[in-house]
C-alpha cells in the first residue's frame, strides 16, 4: 500500500485563497510588497546602493602610488614603461568623478608641506636691530597685488607666505637686500584698505603705517592686470602727503608688450612708475636703481676686529676626574662661552643670541606676550583665532643678553584648517619650534590644559627644545568683585599651587619645565620670564666633565630602577657627548635599547645632581664588546 502523501503546511503568507499556491502554477507576486517597507528602511537601502555604485567607480590605488600621483607633475610610469594613468578609465564627459574628502584633505596637506620646504625661517633672517643704521624701504599696496612675491624676490628668500588668497600677510616682516654694493633693509606690510573698519583690516593698516613712518623710501605695488580701485587711489593720496620718496611698481607685467599699459597708472600722481614682474624678475633692476638713488647717503662705520678669543680654548674631558669636585657641578653657574666660541652640539653653531619660540593653541595670547616682551605693538592682537599667519620675530636686548622672540601661528588640528595659508602657518610653526633654543608653551588660564596643549608640548619635548610653561591670563583667575567671586565667571579665585598641580598632572613628561603665571595684557610677570629664559638657555648649554659624571655614576643605586630583567644593562662609564640638548653616551655591556623607565630613572638622577633645568636629556647606548656583523 502506497504511503499517504502529507500536505505541506502553509505559512501565514499563503493562508488566504488568493495567494495559496496551486499545482503547476507559480506563486503570484505581491503588488503591495513595496508599500510594506518603511520610508526609513527605504532610505537606507537607497544609500547603500548609491555607496556601492560610487565605490565601484572609484579607482583603487596604493598609498604610495596615490602620493606619487598627487605630488609629481609628470605621469607615473610602470616598470614596463607603460603609463598607468593611461590605463585608468577616464570619466565620461559631463560626469564628475566622485571625490573623497579625506583624500583631498591629505592631498592639500602634502602640497602645503611641499611649499613649506621652500620657505625661509624667521630665525635665519638677520634681525633689524643689528642693522638699525641701514636705510629702510617699505613695500605697501592693497591685498593680493604681489607685495610678498616682490619681497621674497628682493631678499632672495621665501620668508613671506605667498598664495592666491587675499590678506595672507598681516604683520610686518623684515628682511635685507643688497644691490649695487649697498645693503638696505626691507619691510613687507599687509594689504592696506584705508576705509575698511573691520578689526583685522584696521590692525593691518595700523601695522603698515608703522612701517611707512620709519621708512626712508616707499614702493607702492599695484596690479597691472586690473583697473584702478578706490583703495589704490586712497593709499596713493596718503603716501603723497607724507613727503617721502614714493615709487609705483606696476606688477604682473609679464611680457614687454604689457609695459605700455603701465602708463595708465600715472593718474595716481606718481612721477616714478616702473612696470615689473615680481614672479619672473623683469623690471626689478630698474626699480631698484631709482629707489637706491633716492636713499640717504650711506653711513660707513669702522669694521670691528675679528674676535678669536675662545676658539683656542677647547674643552678637554678628564677621564680620571681631574680634581673636578662633584658639588661644583651642582651649582650650574658655569661661565658662558666667549663671544663667537663654538659649542659642540648635534650641529656645531655659534651662539650669538637665544632663539625663543612662542607656541600654543590659537587665541591663548601669544602675540600679546610678544608685544609685552618688546614693549611695542609689534604683532596684531585680536580676539579672532588664527590672526597670526606669518611668524613675527623681534630681538630684545636685556642686561647684555640678546633674545630673539618668534611669535608663531596657533597650532591646531588638521581637520580645523581649511585654507592653504592656515596649513602653511601650522607647518611653519613647527619648523620655527625646531629651529629655536627655548620654547614658551602658552596656556590659557581660563581654559586650562587641553588636548591640543599636550600635543604641542609633545612636539617641543620630542624635538629637544627647552620648555617653559607660561600660564597666561592669570589676572582673570584672581580678580574678584565685591562678593569675593571672580569677575569673568563668578567662581571662587584660583589657587596657584592647586592650579600648578593640575597642570603638572596633565603634562607629566614636562616635569623638568619651569612654570610661570603671567598676565601679558597687564604686563605682569614679564620680568620673571626673561630671568627663566636666560637660566634655561644657560642650563641647556651646560657641560659636565666625564670625571664628575663617573663619580656621580658610582653613587647611583640602580636596584631602585623598575626595569624588566631582560632590559637591564650594566653601565661601565658615561660621558656627555653634546649640549643643546644635553646628550649622554652610555658605554654598556649589552647593545639593547634603553627601557623608558630606566631612561626616566637615570634622567631624574642626573637632574637631582646637575639640574639641567627646563631641558630634556637624551641618551645614546654604545655596547663595549659589540660583535661585528658578519
Amino acid at each position: 500500500m502506497a504511503p499517504k502523501k502529507q500536505k505541506k503546511r502553509l505559512g501565514k503568507k499563503h493562508r488566504s485563497a488568493a495567494t495559496r499556491p496551486k499545482l503547476g502554477r507559480a506563486v503570484p507576486k505581491l503588488k503591495g510588497a513595496v508599500k510594506e517597507v518603511s520610508p526609513k528602511k527605504r532610505k537606507e537601502i537607497a544609500a547603500k546602493k548609491a555607496a556601492s555604485i560610487a565605490k565601484s567607480k572609484t579607482p583603487t590605488r596604493s598609498p604610495e602610488n596615490e602620493r606619487r600621483r598627487v605630488i609629481g607633475e609628470e605621469p607615473m610610469r610602470a616598470q614596463g614603461g607603460e603609463d598607468r594613468a593611461a590605463r585608468t578609465p577616464r570619466p565620461k564627459a559631463g560626469v564628475k568623478a566622485p571625490v573623497d574628502p579625506e583624500v583631498e584633505e591629505k592631498r592639500a596637506w602634502r602640497d602645503a608641506e611641499e611649499i613649506a620646504t621652500t620657505l625661509t625661517l624667521a630665525t635665519a633672517n638677520v634681525g633689524h636691530h643689528e642693522t638699525t643704521r641701514l636705510p629702510l624701504v617699505a613695500i605697501c599696496g592693497r591685498p593680493n597685488v604681489g607685495k610678498s612675491t616682490l619681497f621674497n624676490k628682493l631678499t632672495q628668500t621665501r620668508r613671506s607666505i605667498v598664495g592666491d588668497e587675499p590678506g595672507i600677510t598681516r604683520d610686518r616682516i623684515y628682511g635685507e637686500v643688497e644691490w649695487a654694493g649697498r645693503d638696505v633693509r626691507l619691510v613687507d606690510t599687509g594689504g592696506v584698505i584705508p576705509d575698511d573698519e573691520a578689526l583685522i583690516p584696521a590692525e593691518i593698516f595700523r601695522q603698515a603705517k608703522v612701517g611707512l613712518e620709519e621708512a626712508d623710501a616707499i614702493i607702492m605695488v599695484v596690479d597691472g592686470r586690473t583697473e584702478l580701485a578706490s583703495p589704490d587711489m586712497e593709499l596713493a593720496r596718503l603716501l603723497l602727503r607724507g613727503g617721502k620718496p614714493v615709487f609705483l611698481a606696476v606688477n604682473k607685467m609679464d611680457t614687454p608688450e604689457m609695459f605700455a599699459a603701465a602708463e595708465n597708472f600715472r593718474r595716481l600722481g606718481f612721477k616714478n612708475v616702473c612696470p615689473i614682474s615680481a614672479e619672473h624678475g623683469s623690471g626689478i633692476g630698474d626699480l631698484l636703481d631709482e629707489v637706491w638713488a633716492a636713499l640717504p647717503p650711506e653711513f660707513v662705520a669702522e669694521e670691528p676686529g675679528e674676535n678669536l678669543e675662545g676658539f683656542e680654548e677647547e674643552f678637554e674631558e678628564d677621564m680620571d676626574g681631574g680634581g673636578d669636585p662633584l658639588p661644583g657641578a651642582q651649582d650650574g653657574d658655569e661661565e658662558e662661552p666667549a663671544p663667537g666660541r663654538r659649542l659642540r652640539s648635534h650641529g656645531e653653531h655659534i651662539s650669538r643670541e637665544t632663539k625663543v619660540a612662542i607656541i600654543g593653541r590659537p587665541n591663548v595670547g601669544k602675540s600679546t606676550l610678544l608685544n609685552a616682551f618688546t614693549g611695542t605693538e609689534r604683532a596684531i592682537v585680536s580676539p579672532i583665532a588664527g590672526t597670526t599667519r606669518d611668524a613675527v620675530d623681534e630681538v630684545v636686548e636685556r642686561d647684555g643678553h640678546a633674545f630673539r622672540f618668534i611669535d608663531t601661528a596657533g597650532i591646531r588640528r588638521k581637520g580645523k584648517t581649511k585654507l592653504m595659508a592656515e596649513k602653511l602657518s601650522v607647518i611653519m610653526s613647527r619648523k620655527h619650534l625646531e629651529a629655536a633654543d627655548v620654547s614658551l608653551l602658552v596656556i590659557d588660564a581660563a581654559e586650562g590644559v587641553a588636548a591640543a596643549d599636550a600635543n604641542i608640548s609633545g612636539y617641543a619635548h620630542e624635538s629637544g627644545r627647552s620648555v617653559i610653561i607660561i600660564v597666561n591670563k592669570w589676572d582673570l583667575m584672581t580678580e574678584v568683585g565685591p562678593d569675593g567671586m571672580r569677575l569673568f565667571d563668578g567662581k571662587p579665585p584660583a589657587d596657584k599651587k592647586i592650579y600648578e598641580q593640575q597642570v603638572r598632572d596633565s603634562l607629566k613628561y614636562l616635569d623638568y619645565a619651569p612654570l610661570l603665571f603671567v598676565s601679558a595684557a597687564e604686563d605682569k610677570g614679564i620680568e620673571e620670564v626673561f630671568k627663566k629664559v636666560e637660566l634655561v638657555s644657560r642650563e641647556r648649554r651646560k657641560r659636565v666633565s666625564t670625571g664628575a659624571m663617573n663619580r656621580f655614576l658610582d653613587k647611583i643605586d640602580f636596584q631602585r630602577a623598575s626595569v624588566p630583567m631582560n632590559k637591564r644593562i650594566r653601565i661601565y662609564y658615561m660621558t656627555q657627548a653634546a649640549v643643546a640638548p644635553p646628550t649622554f653616551v652610555l658605554f654598556t655591556d649589552r647593545d639593547v635599547k634603553l627601557h623608558f623607565s630606566y631612561e626616566r630613572f637615570l634622567a631624574n638622577e642626573i637632574r637631582g645632581t646637575f639640574k639641567f633645568i627646563g631641558s630634556p636629556i637624551w641618551f645614546k647606548v654604545k655596547a663595549r664588546n659589540k660583535k661585528k656583523k658578519e
